[in-house]
């Protein structure tokens, strides 16, 4: 398929659109000289004819001189003819009749003052013109219609060459910027050789490899940073899991402490696997293994570990799924996203129900809650981006905050949900880091409908 954006096909389309250029200004060239020459040479034969005929004729309104010769004293000139004359020869078609029919061919005319007389003098081009009447005429005549034949060819050929020229240079031309796009795709040690060239492809060789060293050095940094977080961080966690361990053996009897301490202990070990998580997605998806894990096994712990935030609404919460399926990847991963997507769905719902369906391609959670207002779609999956929960109203809201008469409608209110805007973008970012792909879908009758593809 041709592309015009190509830098190779821009030159080439370039190079051709020059030589047809070149080729367009050699052809006028060669037609404005033959029409002048060819005028030139007309004058100079009738003005001939003219002086032949006055020695031998005498003054005459009229000369006829064969082949297709007449010269017309101005006055009894026909009126056409005196309408478009000019002291330059000028040429029109006509239609003359001959023995063989009708013939078109070309009519010569032009004006010429002699003394106090005026002339218009004419030439009809005729195929049966003799040598002896004008033979440098009559060759250039014969001449015309060969160098208008090697005209063509030589058009022909010009653009023909001009394509296989501007094929042949376009890959010459861009072969260093291909080499440039191999050497970023494989290694930098490939990059750096083309460093030193001090062509255009060097100097944006240098500015890669710059670019490559700056982003290097950040994602080390970040790496750095990432580890010796998770590894402060474990430290203190191992304490709180102990302590807990310790006040829940030592409250066994206390139910209502042993909840508290129940708590404290599943916390820190969800944030133990938060930190796991995190430190996956700061290495490469190459160097991750993908063991098989069960969807379905994390979907109901997920469910259990949250169903706090629906405890005191009526909401209920059903897994749908014909059998157990499995997926290639880190089960930090997969808990972290589809607990965030379940989370939301808990907080977001006051009255309802909230669905996760599991498939052969899917894990889809459906919620009936109020949604999301279509002015925060453009900002979905942004950082630190995040919306209050919506009540019905009958106002609302335009993007620059002025309110309309719509009915069934949202307004935002008080009624404020703890987060920060991080969840959709946690999701969304390990998706991408395992080669997934997260959708949303807004319900009809109410609600969102996130899904995770995975096939």
């Amino acid at each position: 398929m041709f592309n015009i954006d190509s830098i190779a096909n821009k030159f080439r389309i370039s190079y051709f659109l020059f030589a047809l250029l070149l080729c367009t200004t050699f052809v006028s060239i060669f037609m404005y000289a033959e029409v002048r020459i060819e005028q030139e040479l007309v004058k100079a034969r009738l003005l001939q004819q003219l002086e032949l005929s006055q020695e031998r004729k005498g003054e005459q309104s009229v000369y006829i001189a064969d082949p297709g010769i007449k010269i017309y004293h101005y006055d009894v000139a026909p009126t056409d003819l005196q309408t478009l004359a000019t002291e330059t020869v000028q040429e029109i078609s006509v239609t003359v009749n001959n023995q063989a029919g009708k013939l078109r061919t070309n009519l010569h005319f032009f004006t010429y003052q002699q003394d106090k007389q005026a002339y218009i003098l004419t030439y009809l081009e005729d195929s049966e013109m003799v040598m002896e009447n004008y033979p440098v005429l009559a060759i250039f005549e014969h001449l015309e219609d060969i160098f208008a034949d090697a005209l063509r060819i030589a058009v022909i050929l010009s653009l023909l060459i001009a394509a296989i020229f501007s094929h042949l240079s376009s890959r010459q031309i861009t072969k260093p910027l291909l080499n440039l796009k191999q050497a970023v795709e494989t290694d930098h040690q490939n990059l750096t050789e083309l460093t030193h060239l001090p062509s255009e492809v060097g100097v944006l060789a240098r500015a890669i490899d710059t670019q490559n060293h700056k982003l290097a050095e950040y994602l080390k940094r970040e790496q750095l940073f990432t580890g010796d977080v998770s590894h402060e961080l474990r430290t203190p966690l191992t304490i709180i899991l102990g302590a807990s361990e310790v006040l829940a053996a030592q409250l066994e009897d206390d139910h209502y402490l042993s909840e508290f301490t129940n708590r404290i202990s599943s916390t820190a070990k969800e944030t133990s696997e938060i930190i796991s998580a995190l430190l996956l997605l700061s290495r490469n998806p190459e160097q991750l293994d993908t063991p098989q894990t069960s969807i379905n096994s994390i979907a109901i712990s997920e469910i259990a570990r949250l169903k706090y935030l629906i405890k005191y609404k009526p909401v209920t919460c059903t897994v749908v799924a014909e059998q157990d399926y499995v997926a290639d990847v880190r089960p930090e991963l997969l808990k972290m996203a589809l607990g965030n997507l379940i989370k939301n769905a808990f907080q977001y719902t006051d009255d309802g129900e909230v669905t996760v369906t599991i498939d052969a391609e899917k894990i889809t959670v459906t919620d009936t809650g109020l949604g999301i207002p279509e002015i925060m779609m453009p900002l979905l999956y942004e950082r630190f981006e995040r919306f209050e929960r919506l009540d019905h109203n009958n106002t609302d809201f335009q993007s620059d905050g002025k309110s309309t008469n719509h009915t069934e409608s949202y307004e935002y209110s008080n009624n404020k949900v703890e987060g920060t805007g991080l969840g959709l973008s946690i999701v969304q970012r390990i998706m991408t880091h395992m080669g997934w792909e997260l959708t949303h879908q807004a319900n009809k009758t109410g609600g969102s409908t996130f899904s995770i593809c995975y096939k």
